[in-house]
């Protein structure tokens, strides 16, 4: 063996042996050492897999295995089970020197400013989410809703977590009859259709996926809403704000604007919202305050295979662009362990449908594949270390009126349709009888 193999080989085997469960390691050459009976076996197929085993890389090691250089022989939750102590440190803290941080800042600003461009955001969507939605068909819920779901009672499947969602969502966001209501990155129509089917709003969504634009757009037709909901291909920067909304939804899309762009996003909501209405932004957060990305190569895997362009900030930076977009944050609530078993319920779902995904897919299947074992997996174990979180920030655009709403038996000052009171939300039962307008009924137009 090389020199160079065998300096690597003692970290590799003193990192197997802190695992908390038996693991084994294959090199190129048969030599295998480890546990006799492993749970996780990994065998190397190229020695660029045992450096960053030895450097506890394990970005770097899922990009290995979406390339071939690494097999994994085992349960994926056996695989996070050992992820954490296989990086060896806190993947949410910076570790590196000032001048290196400055550096990577200088780096990350020239990024930020080149990669959401109208063109490139469109490009980086459309890579993700058009994959195919056959694929992701496979492992989401029936309403193929891409966002964390909210598992309100013990036992509850996905597909009915999901709606617990969609109606928290339409809870706290006072939906009403008639009111016009825009969904920005609708995905598959989750949100919009359950708001006017069961809300009776005027609906508004838009993507910049061509699939799931011509998806939804597909059930429209079908359940005859053409007339309350319509589903339009369009950059968020470009909405008309000349027949502003009562009411905003930003559902997993925070993560896809760019860390400098964000207070621009939420003064665009503003823009887009009556005075006094309100907006739910719901979307990931990461589990560090000052961490550009996660560390390990993690943030790098997930920008190359899986969401180029995507960025996380704290949850308190989330706050803080929304406040420097002119919005008023009104209620906050973190629903990381529920992204956690969303996660969990995805990746079993996939694992079970491995076989159909290769149909599916193709030629492209194994890397594809690959790629997202470990990031439905990779993620849901993230999600369970605090490593990344999941917050629902409600907001306003205050009104700016100097009267109450109550006729003058409350406070003065700025206004808004919340009533600083959690009670409207939470109540027992879900859902709500649907609302269920006649689908002829005509709504202005909307962008």
């Amino acid at each position: 063996m090389p020199l160079s193999s065998r300096l690597l080989l003692q970290p590799a085997e003193q990192r197997l042996a802190s695992l908390p469960l038996p693991c084994a390691l294959q090199l190129p050459g048969g030599q295998r050492i480890g546990a006799s009976q492993p749970r996780l076996r990994l065998i190397v197929r190229d020695m660029r897999a045992l450096m960053h085993l030895a450097q506890g890389a394990i970005g770097r090691m899922a990009e290995d295995y979406v390339e071939g250089r690494l097999e994994i022989e085992g349960r994926l939750r056996d695989l996070m089970a050992a992820a954490p102590a296989l990086l060896g440190t806190d993947p949410t803290r910076e570790t590196q020197s000032v001048l290196l941080r400055v550096l990577q800042g200088i780096q990350r600003a020239v990024w930020e400013r080149t990669h959401h461009s109208r063109e490139k955001d469109a490009e980086q969507i459309q890579h993700h989410y058009d994959v195919s939605d056959d694929f992701y068909a496979l492992w989401l819920d029936p309403r193929r809703v891409y966002s964390c779901a909210y598992f309100a009672e013990p036992g509850m499947t996905l597909a009915q977590a999901q709606e617990a969602k969609l109606d928290l969502i339409c809870k706290k966001l006072m939906l009403k009859p008639g009111e016009r209501f825009i969904d920005i990155g609708a995905g598959w129509g989750g949100l919009l259709l359950w708001a006017a089917e069961h809300y009776g709003v005027n609906a508004t969504g838009i993507t910049l996926s061509k699939n799931q634009c011509a998806y939804v757009n597909g059930l429209i037709q079908e359940k005859k809403l053409q007339g309350r909901v319509r589903m339009l291909l369009q950059d968020y920067r470009d909405v008309d704000e000349s027949n502003p909304f009562d009411k905003v939804a930003s559902v997993g899309m925070c993560e896809h604007v760019g860390r400098p762009n964000l207070p621009n996003y939420f003064g665009k909501i503003l823009r887009l919202l009556n005075p006094g209405g309100l907006v739910m932004n719901h979307g990931i957060t990461a589990g560090g305050t000052d961490n550009p990305q996660l560390a390990g190569g993690m943030g790098d895997f997930i920008e190359r295979y899986i969401f180029p362009g995507g960025q996380l900030v704290h949850a308190s930076a989330m706050l803080e662009s929304m406040a420097r977009g002119g919005l008023e944050a009104l209620d906050a609530e973190c629903l990381r362990p529920h992204y956690a078993q969303t996660l969990w319920c995805w990746a079993d779902a996939l694992e079970a449908q491995v076989g159909q995904a290769r149909r599916v897919l193709g030629a492209r299947a194994d890397k594809i594949i690959r790629a997202y074992r470990l990031y439905l997996a990779g993620s849901a174990m993230g999600f369970e270390q605090g490593w990344m979180s999941l917050f629902q920030i409600l907001g306003a655009r205050p009104d700016g009126l100097v009267e109450s709403r109550d006729g003058g038996t409350g406070l003065r000052g700025r206004q808004s349709l919340y009533p600083f009171n959690r009670a409207y939300i939470y109540t027992k039962g879900m859902p709500e009888p649907e609302v269920r307008i006649p689908p002829g009924a005509q709504c202005p137009a909307t962008a």
